[in-house]
């Protein structure tokens, strides 16, 4: 069976469109996370959530981080592997994205969290979710 071919980035304007003053957000984090990990790449895929499609950030064929566009914000998920949750409960993370993680249900991948992105307070927990992700063994 054939494999979906990936979904196009959508345009400049359509995504800032559709996150509304979050646009700004949202480019910031991701040229933070690509500027600090080389390699790091956008990829699209679609999505049957509201947008039509989301965007993975990737280090090879490893995801770190998803984002979720949503009309006037978005969302952030991460799945984190044991030893990347134990950093982050044991680090200086906010106390809802600590709870969130520590209730999360263990699956094999990990501990997955998803959040809203309103504002630019959030950019430095999601760069050390992905931090702690990304961890050296």
């Amino acid at each position: 069976m054939k494999s979906p071919a990936p979904a196009k980035s959508p345009s400049q304007a359509a995504l800032a469109a559709a996150l509304g003053g979050t646009a700004t957000i949202w480019r910031q984090l991701v040229d933070e996370l690509t500027s600090g990990i080389p390699g790091l790449r956008e990829e699209w895929k679609p999505s049957k959530l509201e947008f039509g499609s989301l965007c993975l950030l990737k280090l090879k064929d490893r995801t770190l981080l998803y984002l979720i566009p949503r009309r006037g914000d978005f969302e952030v998920s991460i799945v984190l592997g044991e030893r990347a949750v134990a950093l982050a409960l044991a680090g200086d993370l906010p106390a809802d994205l600590q709870r969130q993680l520590s209730e999360a249900r263990q699956y094999a991948e990990g501990r997955g969290i998803r959040f809203p992105v309103t504002n630019a307070s959030r950019i430095a927990p999601i760069r050390r979710l992905v931090a702690y992700k990304t961890a050296p063994k």
